[in-house]
């Protein structure tokens, strides 16, 4: 009996050490696997990447279709190595299935930000590069991502714009015709020389090298004030040049009015005085 009892327990031994014994061994494969597997996909990411800039491809495509096919890579490894160990791939791939609706349920507006990144790359309103206003974000689009949009504003901050925020709201696309007419209002006194101070605001723009010639700039009488004349200057420019129009070119022109003696307007008030 005694020796049953212990022929039994050696039996049962020796079984969870072969049980231990391979599955340690599946599992040190696994790990190498594993290891091995993300170091090709790191590889070949950076293959694939370097190709899209040989062949030129859309540099707003690039960021989605990198992240996807990273994406691809990482689950066909998941299920590979699932086999390794032994777990049937059928019962691994319904258990991915399984965490995916349940991360899906859990991130719902990740979700729509996921299909706001995809309409925006379908319907292409911008792209990488692009001068844009939405979300109260002005500036040129440095990335298109799955979920986010990044924005370089001119005072060098980098906004990350929801896409789902982006295809809810207003967007404003300064780049499509390729310039921009920055219109610049200007006031002179009454009784003064109109047609001269608009040959002198347009001296000014066709001397500007940032200001375009086609189209034309154009300055013209935009409104008669309680207290003087508006002029209004509309010179077209590069995107890239928009704020050195704006603020350079309006100050050379304040300038090039008060050296020709053209004062600013300033409050009047007509007093009458009623006799008796």
């Amino acid at each position: 009996m005694g020796n049953t009892i212990t022929d039994s327990l050696g039996t049962f031994y020796d079984s969870i050490a072969v049980g231990i014994g391979d599955w340690g061994l599946k599992l040190i494969g696994a790990l190498a696997a594993l290891i091995i597997g993300f170091w090709i996909i790191r590889m070949l990411m950076k293959a694939i990447s370097k190709a899209f800039e040989t062949r030129h491809v859309d540099e707003t495509l690039r960021p989605f279709l990198l992240t996807l096919i990273g994406f691809i890579l990482k689950i066909v490894l998941l299920i590979s190595i699932a086999g390794i160990v032994g777990i049937p791939t059928a019962s691994f791939a319904a258990l991915i299935a399984g965490i995916g609706i349940a991360i899906g349920a859990a991130f719902n507006g990740s979700l729509g930000h996921l299909a706001s990144g995809v309409m925006l790359l379908i319907f292409r309103p911008f792209k990488v590069g692009d001068l844009i206003k939405t979300n109260d974000a002005f500036g040129f689009v440095k990335e298109i991502s799955v979920f986010v949009t990044i924005i370089e504003t001119f005072q060098n901050e980098t906004v990350i714009v929801p896409n789902g925020a982006i295809t809810a709201n207003k967007i404003t696309n300064l780049t499509q015709i390729g310039n921009l007419r920055i219109d610049m209002p200007f006031g002179i006194q009454y009784g003064t020389d109109i047609k001269k101070a608009k040959e002198i605001v347009f001296q000014v723009l066709n001397n500007d090298d940032k200001v375009l010639n086609d189209p034309a700039p154009r300055v013209a009488v935009n409104n008669l004030g309680t207290n003087g004349i508006e002029l209004l200057a509309m010179p077209y420019a590069n995107c890239e040049d928009y704020w050195d129009v704006y603020w350079d070119t309006r100050q050379k022109i304040v300038e090039a009015l008060g050296a020709a003696d053209y004062d600013a307007p300033f409050a009047q008030r007509i007093v009458t005085m009623k006799q008796e």
